[in-house]
């Protein structure tokens, strides 16, 4: 089942809080990790990325989930946001050309209450 809009400003402020924090804390850990954060919250006309972060040539988009268990976070992405982020994505290479030259991936980066993050590398293609 689609998630319900938010129409309570409160609830809103609060999940833009939460995702800014999760966000932040995913770019840490790929500097962390030797990542180049080239970009975050891109806004297109396709839609939003979280975090664009590339390293040794690898491209890779990023979307934060932070959801109560790693397992909510991991079912959180559904097609349709799939195919938006696709989208950003070409929009994003575009005007950023030179970047990629090893390869380009999405990933899913999820995050759980307790603090815990779970990297699914390669998470979808065009096609899924």
């Amino acid at each position: 089942m689609p998630p319900r809009p938010m129409t309570d400003p409160a609830l809103r402020i609060a999940a833009e809080a939460r995702g800014r924090s999760a966000e932040a804390r995913v770019a840490a850990r790929l500097a962390e990790d030797g990542w180049q954060v080239l970009d975050q919250r891109v806004r297109t006309a396709a839609g939003e990325i979280d975090l664009i972060a590339e390293r040794e040539g690898l491209l890779t988009f990023i979307e934060v989930k932070a959801r109560p268990s790693l397992s909510d976070a991991a079912f959180s992405l559904g097609p349709r946001q799939r195919m938006r982020l696709m989208a950003a994505a070409e929009i994003w290479l575009a005007g950023h050309p030179g970047h990629g030259e090893a390869g380009i991936r999405f990933d899913l980066l999820l995050l759980d209450a307790e603090g815990r993050m779970r990297r699914i590398a390669d998470a979808f293609r065009l096609g899924d």
